[in-house]
């Protein structure tokens, strides 16, 4: 079995993988604190749930955007499981020439973004990942990572409409199902999602303009599924894109 980990600012989430299927994913908080145990302890109770040994784990490979827990999963790995993990880096191959100014600048989820969206349905692609923020990546049919746009995320201007305003609820994102809200409530869902919608599609289209008529876009992350549901540019939503770009890379490196 490969553990596959992704280390964002918000969540962590882990898969699990036989061969090339996903096997069972968990979602947990990021805990910057969290000790080695305590990581050790979570999966312990997370694999025994699903009757999975903790022998089986032949590899694990780390994705992680939030430098203090890497010493943390590192000594996790090593002590829970016997394996040291491999953290995808800028000298990771991944099969990509990266295009940009400063190649080290780039989130590692998002270069294992475009490995896995390049694999998966071709280029061009853009990659829309709604996480702590909303990015996204330009991957040409050339294996080039092109570059891309970062916005901020979902979560973030929730809160700080509620945290700025003194009489403006929090509220839950969701398709209100009419734009022209008739309550304070209704009103905040419609701007948070359909204005949401409105900046990825015309961000996306901007893109396409760049890149191609032909560049597809796919996204992921916690929201993907409700944004796809509204978007005119943005059809195909793949939560478990992050996690298998990771499996990816770590078949392109075992051997090494």
């Amino acid at each position: 079995m490969l553990l596959t980990i992704d280390a964002g600012n918000t969540n962590v989430t882990i898969g699990i993988f036989e061969g090339d299927k996903i096997q069972t994913r968990w979602r947990l908080r990021t805990v910057h604190e969290q000790t080695p145990d305590e990581w050790g302890i979570k999966l312990r109770s997370l694999f025994a749930v699903e009757s999975l040994p903790l022998d089986r784990v032949r590899g694990i490979v780390v994705a992680s955007v939030v430098p203090p827990l890497e010493t943390s999963l590192t000594e996790m790995a090593e002590r829970y499981f016997g394996v040291a993990p491999m953290f995808v880096t800028g000298s990771t191959e991944t099969g990509l020439s990266v295009m940009v100014d400063n190649p080290r600048e780039v989130g590692a989820d998002r270069i294992v973004n475009a490995v896995a969206a390049l694999a998966k349905y071709g280029g061009p692609c853009i990659v829309v990942d709604l996480g702590t923020a909303i990015t996204f990546d330009a991957v040409s049919a050339r294996q080039e990572y092109l570059g891309g746009v970062i916005c901020p995320g979902i979560g973030i201007s929730v809160s700080g409409l509620f945290q700025k305003t003194a009489r403006l609820p929090m509220v839950d994102f969701k398709d209100p199902g009419r734009l022209i809200g008739t309550n304070t409530v209704q009103s905040m869902q419609s701007g948070l999602y359909y204005g949401t919608i409105a900046m990825i599609d015309g961000i996306v289209e901007g893109m396409r303009a760049e890149m191609g008529a032909e560049t597809k876009a796919v996204a992921t992350g916690g929201q993907a599924r409700l944004i796809t549901r509204g978007s005119k540019w943005v059809k195909v939503a793949d939560e478990d894109l992050t996690l298998e770009g990771l499996r990816m890379i770590w078949e392109m490196n075992r051997g090494r």
